[in-house]
Order: structure tokens, then C-alpha cells, then sequence
């Protein structure tokens, strides 16, 4: 169902630096409206790895992926945003001083400012060339995320790949699954040094399998039901790993899809802005989060965060032009509104 809504700022992107901007933009009075096009909020942290350990969230030493975002809603929730899901937005045009986007969906969102959160845009898995792919992924023999920890126990699993997310769940799936195999070209993973420490250590006690220097063959079962996995060297020779599942973690395609149509200053994909604003070269949108690039940038969970505040200090002129903002610490001003 369509809607006709008028808010003060547009936040595309329901991912954990989407949500803090809504935060961010209620402690200076403004109103939010979010749209995602995921069905439920959190972005990559919800929809690929909800029982990921992060590591990097000040104050927090160990944090679920999904339990962050849960925080971040009930962070946001006193300023009661609106939050469209499963449509995307699809055109930006100006009307005077409003932005006025139009959604997949039908929505029309008049907003006086527009912060970009949306990642790198949509994503979607890079998949193996593999016949009868499709039977197996409906089936869930073949995946590309874990939901759910505990659909692997007793299970015998193959894990593709050589990047963080490969590395870090054979070392989370080691203890529940029967078996875990990791096929990865070539001995040095792009993993964290220390988690790719933890993994070569476990393999040498024998908790992991490594099939190295293999990659992905084929595919053996009944077109649903997975039985193994075949793998080959580069010259040719093959073996069949048995198997239950197989996670392949070839990492993620990146498309802005419409937002590269906006006229916005690209620079591989990502959005050129301002350091000190999160400001684009449209006046009025802001981007924030890993679609946001600048010399220096890190891709941080917590650097969006810190861009999350600073695009919002910078709308505030747009939202209040006869109001001077005096900085305050939320330490001394609490919640606005609250008692």
C-alpha cells in the first residue's frame, strides 16, 4: 500500500548506521522516515550473519550482529520513526527546497533533507557457476548466510571461501556441526590475522578440515537433497566431500540501482561527500556509512556512526533556518521531551 508522507529527513537504508541516524536526527528534533528495501530493519547485520560476533562497537567487547540492531531500534524508538520496508527508492527530483523520492512501492516522501545509509546499495551473494544451482538453494543445501547457528548441528558442512565470513563461522560451526570442510584456493586467507590464526590452529587439532588448494567442481545429490560436494585443483584433479550444506562466502555484488541515476558525484560506485557535512554535491542529500567515500574513510561500523551525527548537525539549518544550534551533551540534555 502507497503512501504520501512529509517528513523532515529521509533516511534510505535500515542498516545499523541508518538506525543511529534516526537517533541522531531525533536529538536535534527532527523527524525520520526509513526505507528499506529488506523486509525487516538491520541491513547486512539482519539479513547475512543476525548471530555474527562484532568485535568493534565501543562499550561492547562481544555483540551479536542482531543484537546490535536491536539496541539501535530501542535507541531510536522514543523518536518514533516511520520505517517503510521491502520497496526501494527509485527517483529523487526537487521541488524548491523539498526532496521529493518516489518508491517501488508507490510512496511519494516529501523530506527537507535525505541521508543515504544505504551500504553499498543492494546486494545480493556472488554465487558459484555450478550446475542445478537453483534446486539446491531452494532447498537450502546451499547457502550464503547463517540465520540460524543451530540448523547445522550434527550437520556435515562445506564452507567456501577465504574472507572474514568463511573464517569466522568454521570457527563458530566447528563445535555443533559432525564435520566442517573449508575449500579455499590457495593456503593465505584475507581474513582478520588473528581469526585466520584461531582457524589454522583448529585445523591442526584436527576440528576443521582444510581442502587446500581446491575450489568448487559440481554439485552431487538428487537436484534438492546434497550428498557431497566435488571439488578440483587447478590442474584438474577432483574429490567428492561428502556434505549436508555448503556456505559459500564468495562475498557480495554490489548495485546502487537507481541511486546511480541521481546525478550524485561517484567514485566506484560510492558517493563522494563532504568530511566535515556527509554532504553530496545535491544540496539537501547526505550520505553516511559505506556508500559514503572521502580521503581517509574507513568502512567502520562505528565511522558511520560518527557520520550519522555529524550529517545530522549539518541538517539542522536546513530543518530550523532561524534557530541557532548550541551543541550539548546528551549527558546534560537528556532525551528531548523527556521528563
Amino acid at each position: 500500500m502507497s503512501a504520501e508522507i512529509e517528513t523532515d529527513v529521509a533516511i534510505i537504508g535500515a542498516g545499523p548506521v541508518g538506525l543511529f541516524a534516526v537517533f541522531e536526527c531525533g536529538m536535534l528534533r527532527m523527524k525520520s522516515v526509513v526505507i528499506d528495501a529488506l523486509e525487516a530493519i538491520g541491513g547486512q547485520c539482519a539479513a547475512l550473519y543476525p548471530e555474527k560476533p562484532i568485535f568493534d562497537i565501543p562499550a561492547h567487547p562481544q555483540i551479536a550482529a542482531a543484537d546490535l540492531i536491536g539496541q539501535l531500534e530501542a535507541q531510536a524508538a522514543p523518536f518514533k520513526p516511520q520505517y517503510l520496508s521491502s520497496r526501494r527508492v527509485e527517483t529523487l527530483r526537487q521541488e524548491g527546497s523539498t526532496l521529493v523520492l518516489g518508491t517501488s512501492a508507490g510512496d511519494t516522501i516529501r523530506a527537507k533533507a535525505v541521508i543515504l545509509a544505504a551500504g553499498a546499495g543492494a546486494f545480493g551473494p556472488n554465487r558459484p557457476p555450478l550446475a542445478g544451482l537453483a534446486g539446491y538453494e531452494a532447498s537450502g543445501a546451499v547457502r550464503y548466510m547463517v540465520a540460524k547457528r543451530e540448523e547445522f548441528r550434527g550437520k556435515r558442512v562445506v564452507i567456501a571461501g577465504g574472507g572474514d565470513s568463511a573464517v569466522d563461522w568454521a570457527l563458530s560451526l566447528k563445535d555443533i556441526a559432525a564435520k566442517v570442510v573449508v575449500v579455499h584456493r590457495r593456503p593465505k586467507f584475507r581474513a582478520a590475522p588473528g581469526t585466520a590464526a584461531q582457524l589454522e590452529a583448529a585445523a591442526a587439532r584436527g576440528e576443521v578440515e582444510m581442502a587446500i588448494p581446491y575450489q568448487l567442481h559440481g554439485l552431487k545429490g538428487d537436484g534438492a537433497t546434497l550428498e557431497a560436494v566435488e571439488l578440483a585443483t587447478l590442474q584438474g584433479e577432483t574429490r567428492d566431500m561428502p556434505a549436508d550444506h555448503l556456505l559459500a562466502f564468495f562475498g557480495l555484488s554490489m548495485d546502487l540501482g537507481p541511486i546511480a541515476e541521481w546525478g550524485l558525484g561517484l567514485e566506484r560506485s560510492h558517493v563522494s561527500v563532504t568530511p566535515s557535512t556527509c554532504e553530496t554535491n545535491i544540496p539537501g542529500v547526505y550520505a553516511i556509512g559505506d556508500i559514503a567515500t572521502y580521503p581517509g574513510k574507513l568502512k567502520l561500523i562505528l565511522q558511520g556512526f560518527s557520520e550519522a551525527a555529524m550529517a545530522a548537525h549539518a541538517i539542522h539549518p536546513r530543518i530550523f533556518p532561524d534557530t541557532a544550534l548550541h551543541f550539548e551533551y546528551s549527558t546534560s540534555k537528556g532525551l528531548p521531551g523527556a521528563a
